[in-house]
């Protein structure tokens, strides 16, 4: 409806400004440098039990029957799977540690899906390719180098804590990649591109740090 649609619209914006005037503050910033070697909380995170919902305020439902992943860009075999073809895929399971550059971290989570390290078997990224860029149905967007998505624990997720993902989760399919703040794994994806050029996502371009580690506390750009 298209009241429905402004309103969507309206809260859009006003995250968008209050999470960039953060960036602008420094909103949350302790100084600090950690390792995740010695200590399991990052810098100025508090551990949480629940798991918070972040988004822009709209999450797609996507019908798994129109539903497809892209994979493309500078590799050797692009595809385009759906989601037959996707579940098809060896499956794998890990666990690992959120942290949120809103400053909640949650520990221990379950997850299962499709091994980076399978996606990069079939695709096959050429030498050229540096880094990855994803793409949501939601239009959001993310960046990282390739050597940060090919981390033996980052999966392209479908369920958590044995479960399907939810809607507001990222389900059907997000990206996992744990040891960076989480809005660099990207929800509902739909494209991951391979490319021989860094090109930053939705909030890398607007103050957001673009590489994201929690333990470097790489929150804001500035």
């Amino acid at each position: 409806m298209p009241g429905q649609d402004n309103e969507t619209g309206q809260f859009r914006d006003k995250l968008i400004r209050r999470k960039q005037e953060w960036a602008a503050e420094g909103r949350l910033l302790t100084g600090r440098k950690a390792r995740p070697e010695s200590e399991r909380l990052p810098p100025g995170q508090r551990e949480v039990k629940t798991w918070p919902v972040l988004d822009l305020g709209a999450q797609p439902r996507i019908d798994l029957k129109l539903w497809r992943l892209t994979v493309d860009g500078l590799v050797e075999n692009p595809v385009t799977l759906d989601w037959q073809s996707f579940t098809d895929l060896p499956q794998s399971e890990s666990v690992s540690d959120i942290h949120c550059v809103t400053a909640w971290s949650r520990y221990d989570n379950r997850w299962r899906g499709l091994a980076v390290a399978d996606l990069l078997e079939l695709a096959r990224p050429k030498p050229e390719a540096k880094f990855v860029l994803f793409q949501s149905y939601d239009t959001y967007t993310t960046n990282l180098p390739l050597e940060e998505f090919a981390v033996p624990d980052a999966l392209l997720a479908t369920h958590w804590e044995g479960e399907p993902l939810t809607v507001e989760h990222g389900g059907p399919l997000r990206v996992l990649v744990p040891q960076l703040y989480f809005w660099k794994s990207a929800k509902w994806i739909k494209r991951i591109t391979f490319a021989a050029e860094d090109q930053p996502g939705f909030w890398e371009v607007r103050g957001y740090h673009n590489h994201g580690d929690p333990w470097e506390e790489e929150r804001y750009s500035g």
